[in-house]
């Protein structure tokens, strides 16, 4: 596998290209062993052998998915075969959750406020909070602390880490409760501070399923607040490039899943325009 994977396939992004490949290329060569496909790289990364294995060989994973390891796999194959012949078999985009309308973020609040335990409150609104304010995703917010948040008057910011590293400026109206939070916290971990196991997938998803609230209470979950804050920004009309910037989202094709839930928001032939125009220069 280490022969069609080669060291450079990370490029400037970083290590999290390299990794998706890796796991595409496995995925392939079992795909292709079970079919009495050759091993050889011009075998293995043949455009229609790729195609096959996207369309039929990643049994319940997402569009989102297998668009991500078709893309991979076509940029192994492009030194080998050159450019594909054909237009890849289109999938259905995965459709971004729905934002929380400005009813059910005052509930949110409540269902934080509600929380017995110190702990448990801080934790809640943390997810709200740098969920819908600065739409950070589940990794970023569990390896957050509060050092990583600077005020400087009215702007508040977050330092996110990881593979997506960024600086992203809280909305106004989660600016102040950032900042509050962030000093509590310190140098301590934002979201359920102490010994944890903060590599667990489920981490922030089992947390939230807990939380003590009215059956009628709309559930908190960090995807939708995510979609809140992706979402205010594009019915606010910030620039494509600075909305890439700050939600750590690479393409600007992925944004036409969440401007569906946003009228007046750019379609997503002008999305792919931008994409080509910014891959031309």
């Amino acid at each position: 596998m280490g022969e069609l994977v080669p060291a450079q396939a990370g490029g400037a992004a970083g290590p999290r290209p390299l990794a998706v490949a890796a796991t595409a290329v496995r995925g392939l060569c079992r795909f292709a062993t079970a079919r009495g496909i050759p091993a050889g790289p011009e075998f293995l990364l043949d455009y229609d052998v790729i195609e096959a294995f996207c369309v039929s060989g990643l049994p319940g994973r997402a569009p989102s998915t297998r668009g991500t390891y078709r893309s991979a796999l076509y940029q192994l194959a492009g030194p080998v075969h050159g450019a594909p012949g054909r237009r890849p078999t289109p999938f259905a985009g995965a459709k971004a959750p729905a934002p929380y309308s400005p009813a059910e973020r005052a509930e949110l609040a409540a269902v934080a406020a509600a929380q017995r335990d110190p702990a448990r409150r801080a934790s809640a609104l943390a997810v709200m909070v740098f969920g819908i304010g600065a739409g950070l995703r589940p990794g970023e917010l569990v390896a957050l602390r509060g050092s990583g948040v600077a005020r400087h008057g009215r702007r508040v910011t977050v330092h996110v880490s990881g593979p997506a590293a960024r600086v992203v400026p809280v909305t106004a109206g989660y600016a102040g409760r950032a900042a509050g939070l962030a000093a509590d916290a310190a140098d301590g971990h934002l979201f359920r501070p102490g010994p944890a196991d903060r590599g667990y997938k489920n981490f922030v998803t089992n947390f939230t399923r807990t939380l003590t609230a009215d059956p009628a209470a709309p559930r908190l979950t960090l995807g939708r607040c995510r979609s809140s804050f992706i979402c205010g920004h594009l019915a606010a009309g910030t620039p494509v490039a600075e909305l890439l910037a700050i939600t750590g989202i690479c393409q600007a094709e992925s944004l036409a899943r969440y401007a569906a839930h946003v009228d007046g928001a750019p379609p997503k032939a002008a999305l792919r325009a931008w994409d080509k125009h910014r891959q031309a220069r």
